[in-house]
């Protein structure tokens, strides 16, 4: 795969002007993107817990095409229509209350049209993955 159309900086400027809904405020941080890689955190609240305590599946996805779309602007630039097609969860383990969430997303194939990745979601300091995701993304014609 080629080397990253966007820098974190870019990323970040593109997504607070063209889709502040979903990156305008601090609880989720791009730590890094390289156009074939990225790591988001997503700050821990109380507002990601479903009763019994455990983060809820919804945080959880919606964290994962978030990473996915990140890491997609990197390799291919500031292409806001680009949009998911397909994404599949499977949800290992509980995610523990008090620690943020890691989503670590890797782009499997790079298309001209369809992009394919896949997401590891971590809780906290914790090596092994809350849940693993696979995702694909229809990039528009430009």
């Amino acid at each position: 795969m080629a080397l990253a159309k966007m820098s974190v900086a870019e990323v970040e400027q593109f997504l607070r002007g063209e889709f502040p809904q979903a990156f305008s405020g601090d609880d989720i941080t791009i730590e890094s993107a390289d156009g074939q890689t990225c790591l988001l955190r997503q700050r821990y609240s109380e507002r990601m817990l479903r009763p019994g305590g455990t983060v809820s599946g919804p945080t959880l996805m919606a964290l994962a095409d978030f990473a996915m779309y990140v890491v997609l602007l990197s390799a291919i630039g500031p292409i806001g229509l680009a949009v998911t097609t397909n994404l599949n969860i499977n949800f290992l383990r509980k995610g523990q209350p008090g620690q943020d969430v890691l989503a670590e997303a890797r782009l499997l194939k790079l298309g001209k049209r369809l992009a394919v990745g896949e997401v590891n979601l971590l809780s906290g300091t914790s090596p092994d993955p809350i849940a693993h995701v696979t995702s694909t993304y229809s990039i528009p014609n430009v």
